[in-house]
């Protein structure tokens, strides 16, 4: 199923004026508006900044190889949920254009690609750490929550030649996660470092795969750690 070129986002707006991005992708089956939902339950509050837009993109419907092939909201295909398979080549390089194209829209309003975090929940994260290692190593930041790469992934083949400086990363784990094991993404941090990527890991003992509200305000710490506020320019 071909992928829209534009796609449903949600948007939570800063509180002052508009200087950096955020991009933030739900896990598969879920959307924008209910990653969104589920970060406001976590914390009480939207995740709400002065100077930073947050914004929750909607992946397109396609056909998902481990639900046999059910419609889902998903950013690529998998031939099945585990870390030690090929990668669906095919479906994360297109998103990966569709998204290209997501954040041409926030740079074309004025927003450069150094003030743009990138970032996600389970494959959400997954589809960040395609986007910012393989096409986009001059955002911000990239964050994975509960995420991981397959053990042969075309993220880590792309760094194999890289001279450049690389976006840092700030992975969370919960260890009693069952769906994507802790392991995959300690695995996933280590291969990255000895890439060069600067990384954080930060494991939560007794979470499963969900979001917990230290793990939301150390992510938002970071974040504006990343993007800090832009001191005004004087014209005396």
């Amino acid at each position: 199923m071909a992928a829209p070129g534009v796609l449903q986002r949600s948007v939570v707006s800063p509180a002052g004026r508009h200087s950096a991005s955020v991009i933030l992708l739900h896990g598969s089956g879920d959307t924008g508006p209910g990653v969104r939902a589920w970060i406001k339950q976590v914390l009480n509050q939207d995740l709400v900044f002065q100077h930073i837009k947050v914004i929750y993109p909607t992946a397109p419907t396609r056909p998902y190889t481990p639900m046999r092939g059910a419609l889902s909201t998903v950013w690529f295909d998998r031939w099945k949920i585990s870390n030690d398979c090929p990668e669906h080549s095919e479906t994360i390089d297109s998103m990966c254009q569709v998204l290209t194209d997501f954040i041409a829209e926030e740079v074309k309003n004025g927003i450069s690609k150094n003030r743009i975090i990138l970032g996600g929940f389970s494959m959400g994260g997954g589809m960040a750490m395609h986007l910012a290692y393989r096409y986009h190593r001059d955002v911000a930041g990239v964050f994975a929550l509960s995420s991981f790469l397959n053990k042969t992934s075309a993220v880590y083949q792309a760094l194999q030649k890289n001279e450049s400086v690389l976006p840092e990363l700030f992975q969370c784990h919960g260890t009693a996660d069952e769906l994507v094991l802790h392991s995959w993404g300690e695995e996933t941090n280590n291969l990255l470092k000895s890439l060069g990527v600067t990384t954080s890991f930060h494991s939560f003992p007794n979470l499963n795969h969900e979001l917990n509200k230290i793990e939301l305000e150390k992510l938002s710490s970071w974040i504006v750690k990343k993007l800090p506020m832009e001191t005004a320019v004087s014209n005396k």
